[in-house]
């Protein structure tokens, strides 16, 4: 492939190569960001999508492109509510990616720090041509020249060697504990944090970060939480400015919000009583006492269908019914 390049001297716009080459930028969002960066200062007033309609970019390719900006980190906005209740929207386009906190600090007139490797260094330059090394003169053998052997000496120096040794005092060895496997609730609330930031980028929380709120986030679990209605309470109704520290954030909504713990059952107490041997009639045999009874089941039900056998021929209603409160019968 061949190449022909020609660089202007008026009216461009320079472009990184990071930006040209990102792969998760397609042509709409990156031709939209150079020519928002080409603009004079009196024409960024405007909104992005009226820049995207004069570049001809349909709405849905508008979309696209902003979607894949912001996710990018280069495109930020906040929307505040006036005192007329009118709501307007602020936007920050970045042609290097930047943090939700270093984006609220440009918005605010605070300069984000450059690296010390992104540019120039200050010094001067040496005045006058560059010159050769001096001729005919080698460099002693004698001499160090800054190189270090790979491996150290293996005998101490002559001082170290007269001096006098002094007994070395054993020191008692301290038993480092093993590092505890995290509870299975631990890890899981672990995960579960470090998983945030894929529904809200304001929640992106590092590895220690995340860790010291595990224990925290446990908590829930073990009160009978689901893992979707955590993330629900941690995720939903989130201030419409942003939130400036996730850490913060999270720790007191899973202070303030903490759940009760659930009320424990009561246990029943065993009904019954304890094993009893039957007054019944027959071999003796054993039954388990409900409350204050001497015979078992099967005795206590012959026992009722010999009582209310007839002996001398029918027996009228109201000896039944005599018997019956007498207790003879049941």
């Amino acid at each position: 492939m061949l190449r022909h390049v020609i660089s202007p001297v008026r009216s461009f716009t320079k472009a990184s190569n990071e930006l040209v080459r990102h792969r998760h930028l397609n042509s709409d969002a990156k031709v939209l960001l150079l020519y928002i960066q080409g603009l004079p200062a009196s024409e960024c007033d405007k909104p992005l999508g009226e820049h995207a309609a004069e570049l001809g970019l349909l709405p849905r390719e508008y979309q696209r492109a902003k979607k894949a900006l912001a996710a990018s980190g280069l495109l930020h906005e906040w929307k505040t509510q006036g005192r007329r209740g009118r709501w307007s929207t602020d936007q920050l386009l970045s042609n290097v990616t930047l943090t939700r906190e270093e984006a609220a600090a440009v918005r605010n007139g605070v300069p984000v720090e450059e690296s010390e490797t992104d540019g120039p260094s200050g010094a001067n330059p040496t005045v006058g041509p560059p010159t050769s090394p001096a001729l005919g003169r080698s460099n002693p053998k004698d001499e160090d020249w800054g190189k270090t052997p790979s491996h150290p000496p293996t005998e101490e120096p002559a001082a170290e060697a007269s001096a006098v040794e002094e007994p070395a005092v054993e020191e008692p060895a301290v038993e480092v504990p093993a590092a505890e496997a995290p509870a299975p609730e631990v890890a899981t609330a672990e995960r579960l944090l470090l998983s945030l930031r894929h529904q809200s980028r304001d929640l992106l929380l590092g590895v220690r970060e995340a860790r010291g709120l595990a224990e925290a986030a446990a908590e829930w679990l073990r009160r009978g939480v689901s893992v979707a209605e955590l993330r629900h309470a941690l995720t939903s109704h989130l201030p419409v400015d942003g939130v400036r520290s996730a850490v913060g954030f999270l720790r007191h909504r899973l202070t303030v919000k903490l759940p009760e713990r659930p009320s424990e059952p009561a246990v029943a107490a065993p009904a019954g009583g304890g094993i009893v041997i039957c007054e019944g009639p027959g071999r003796e045999h054993t039954f388990r006492q409900v409350a204050d009874e001497t015979r078992c089941g099967p005795c206590r039900r012959e026992r009722s269908r010999t009582r209310t056998e007839p002996v001398g021929g029918p027996v009228s209603w109201r000896d039944h019914f005599d018997k019956v409160a007498q207790g003879l019968i049941t």
